[in-house]
C-alpha cells in the first residue's frame, strides 16, 4: 500500500485571483479604505488650499500641518485599542466598534470645520484640525488591525492590503480633486460638509464587516489580564515593542529607520503642493478636473503595478524601484514653474505623481503587514505606520519657509522649483538603507 507523498502548494491562476475578489471582507476592505484615505488631507493638503486661498502665508500653512502629527503618535493610543472595547458600540465587536466610534468623530469634525470656516480664527481652525487628525488616525488603527487579522494567509493579506489601496487613493482623489471643483462652484464650507457626509461609506463598511477571530486566539495568557492591572497594562504597551525586536533582532533598528525616510519626500512637498497650483495660477476646476481623471486612472495603475512587483519580484526589489520611482516624480513638479500653467505638462506631472505614489504605497503597506504579529496588531501596524511620519511630519512644519528662503533673490515659482527638486533628494537615505536590508535579508 503506497503513501502519497505530500505535494507542493498550487500555484495561483488568475482564475484564482478573480474568484478571491468576489468574497465579501474585499469590498468592505475597498469601503474601508476608502473611509481611511478621506479625512487624511482634510486637516492637511487640502486644508492648506482653502487657506491660501484666504491669504495665509506659507509660513503659516507649513506649521498648520503640523496637526498631522497625531499620526506619527497614534501608538500611544493603540495598546487601549488592542485590549479595550470601545464606548457604547462596544457590543459591535473590540475592531468593529472603535471603528464606528472614530468614524462619528471624523464627520462631526469635519461638520464643525464647515460650519465655523475660517472666520473663526486659525486658532479654531487648529484645533478642530487636532481633533479631526486624532480621530482619522484611530481609525487607522483599527482598520489597519481588522485588514491584517481578516486575512486567512498572505496572499489574501496582499489582496486586502491592495483593496484597501485602492479605496484609500479614491479617497485621496476625491478630498484633492472632486472637493475643489465642489468649492470653486459652492464654497469651502459646503464642500466639507459633502465631505462629512461621506463618512457614511465608513459607516456601512463596518456595520456589513464581520469581526475577525485571529487576534482573540493568537492573544499571549496575560493579555487576558485587565489592561488597568500591571501585568494587563505591561503585555499591552510593553508586549508588542518586546515582541516585535525579539523576532527581528538588530535588523529591527534599520527596518525601522528605513520606514521612517520611506516616504519623507511626499510628506515634505505634502504642504505645499497647493498651494504652489495657486500660485502659478492653475484654476480650481482645473487641478480638480484633472486629479479626478488622469490622477484617478494613474493611481489605479500605480497601485496594481506595485501589487504585482510584490507579488512577482519581492518586497525588497519592490521597495527599491518604489523608492526611485517617487524621487523621481517628486523633483519633477519643479517642471511647472518654467512651463506656467500649461494643462498638459500639469496632467502630465500629475499622471506620474499619482502613479508614482500609488505604487511606494502599496509597497510600503504590504511590507510593514508582513512584519506584525498576531496578537499584538494593532499596536505593532501603528508603530510601523507612525515611523514612517515622524521625520516628514515634523520636517514639512517647515516647507512654507524653505519656500519662501529659496525665493529670496528669485522669483517664486523659482524657490518652488528648488523646493521640489530638494524634496525628490531626500529619498537617497531610505534607498541606501533599503539596500542594506535587502543584502541583509539575501
Amino acid at each position: 500500500m503506497s503513501v502519497a507523498s505530500p505535494t507542493a502548494p498550487r500555484k495561483r491562476t488568475l482564475s484564482d485571483v478573480i474568484a478571491s475578489l468576489r468574497q465579501p471582507k474585499v469590498a468592505v476592505m475597498f469601503a474601508l479604505g476608502f473611509s481611511s484615505g478621506l479625512p487624511f488631507f482634510l486637516s492637511g493638503n487640502t486644508l492648506g488650499y482653502w487657506l491660501r486661498d484666504e491669504g495665509t502665508t506659507l509660513a503659516a500653512i507649513g506649521f498648520l500641518s503640523w496637526v498631522g502629527l497625531a499620526y506619527s503618535l497614534k501608538f500611544l493610543w493603540a495598546p487601549i485599542i488592542d485590549r479595550v472595547d470601545a464606548p457604547v458600540f462596544g457590543r459591535l465587536g473590540r475592531r468593529r466598534g472603535w471603528m464606528i466610534v472614530s468614524q462619528l468623530f471624523v464627520a462631526a469634525s469635519l461638520i464643525v470645520l464647515s460650519v465655523v470656516g475660517l472666520q473663526a480664527g486659525l486658532a479654531v481652525v487648529g484645533m478642530m484640525a487636532v481633533v479631526l487628525a486624532f480621530s482619522s488616525s484611530t481609525q487607522d488603527i483599527v482598520v489597519d488591525a481588522w485588514r491584517i487579522e481578516a486575512a486567512a494567509n498572505p496572499d489574501e493579506l496582499g489582496l486586502l492590503s491592495a483593496a484597501y489601496q485602492f479605496g484609500y487613493r479614491l479617497a485621496i482623489i476625491v478630498t484633492e480633486a472632486v472637493i475643489l471643483i465642489i468649492a470653486n462652484h459652492f464654497g469651502w464650507r459646503f464642500s466639507y460638509s459633502v465631505m462629512a457626509a461621506f463618512m457614511v461609506v465608513g459607516v456601512v463598511a463596518t456595520v456589513a464587516a464581520r469581526e475577525p477571530l485571529r487576534a482573540g486566539k493568537a492573544v499571549p495568557s496575560s493579555a487576558e489580564a485587565p489592561i488597568w492591572t500591571p501585568r494587563g497594562f505591561f503585555d499591552a504597551v510593553i508586549g508588542p515593542f518586546r515582541e516585535f525586536f525579539r523576532v527581528y533582532g538588530a535588523a529591527a533598528l534599520l527596518m525601522l529607520a528605513m520606514i521612517s525616510f520611506y516616504r519623507l519626500p511626499e510628506f515634505m512637498m505634502g504642504p505645499m503642493a497647493n498651494p504652489y497650483y495657486h500660485d502659478l495660477g492653475l484654476s480650481k476646476d482645473a487641478v480638480g478636473t484633472v486629479r479626478a481623471s488622469i490622477g484617478l486612472v494613474a493611481s489605479m495603475l500605480g497601485i496594481a503595478a506595485g501589487g504585482f512587483s510584490a507579488l512577482r519580484f519581492g518586497y525588497f526589489k519592490t521597495l527599491i524601484a518604489a523608492l526611485i520611482i517617487q524621487s523621481l516624480v517628486i523633483a519633477n513638479f519643479a517642471t511647472l514653474a518654467y512651463t506656467g500653467p500649461d494643462i498638459r505638462v500639469f496632467g502630465a506631472v500629475m499622471f506620474a505623481d499619482n502613479f508614482g505614489i500609488g505604487f511606494a504605497g502599496v509597497a510600503l503597506v504590504t511590507y510593514m503587514s508582513s512584519l506584525t504579529s498576531i496578537g499584538y496588531t494593532a499596536t505593532q501596524y501603528a508603530l510601523l505606520s507612525s515611523t514612517y511620519t515622524y521625520v516628514g511630519k515634523l520636517g514639512k512644519g517647515f516647507s512654507g519657509v524653505m519656500v519662501e528662503r529659496l525665493a529670496a533673490g528669485r522669483t517664486l515659482l523659482e524657490g518652488y522649483a528648488f523646493f521640489f527638486i530638494g524634496c525628490g533628494l531626500l529619498g537617497i537615505p531610505a534607498l541606501i538603507l533599503c539596500i542594506l536590508l535587502a543584502r541583509r535579508e539575501r
